[in-house]
């Protein structure tokens, strides 16, 4: 004897929930371009928006602090609290391997100074880059990835 199978259960069929090919075509990530931009921080919202950007930016920022001196490097890092002196960012300078913590208090300005390493390099992009090298003769393109050896 042999029960339903598994396929064909109200919740595997085509316009359900779990569509498999509903499913196939999920959000992405859409990444600003604010490398160069320094952010207005009049208010603490503006501070807390400002500094979520710089988490997910894929390059360096200059912080400078309420004392004046600046820190350049890349944010890995942060814990949001109830307030900016309960709100840290950590750092990794860029000429220093010693990682720092630092409270959103401390931060009187935030400027986004390094390249974003990560910026035009999606798949899309690297196709589009194939079809062009393979479309000028250049080189022995392949789809297939190369040897480690």
């Amino acid at each position: 004897m042999s029960g339903p199978r598994h396929a064909d259960r109200p919740s595997h069929t085509e316009g359900s929930p779990l569509d498999p090919d509903a499913l196939e075509v999920a959000p992405g990530t859409l990444h600003e371009t604010v490398q160069g931009w320094v952010p207005k921080l009049a208010t603490e919202e503006e501070l807390r928006i400002a500094l979520e950007k710089a988490f997910d930016y894929r390059g360096d920022v200059t912080l400078t602090l309420q004392d004046g001196s600046k820190i350049e490097g890349y944010i890995f890092d942060r814990v949001t609290g109830n307030s900016l002196g309960t709100s840290f960012v950590r750092v990794m300078p860029k000429d220093d391997f010693q990682k720092r913590k630092i409270a959103y208090a401390d931060i009187a300005a935030l400027a986004f100074t390094g390249k974003d390493t990560a910026a035009g390099k999606s798949w899309e992009a690297w196709v589009r880059k194939y079809w062009e090298k393979k479309a000028s003769g250049q080189g022995a393109l392949s789809l297939e990835p190369e040897s480690l050896e």
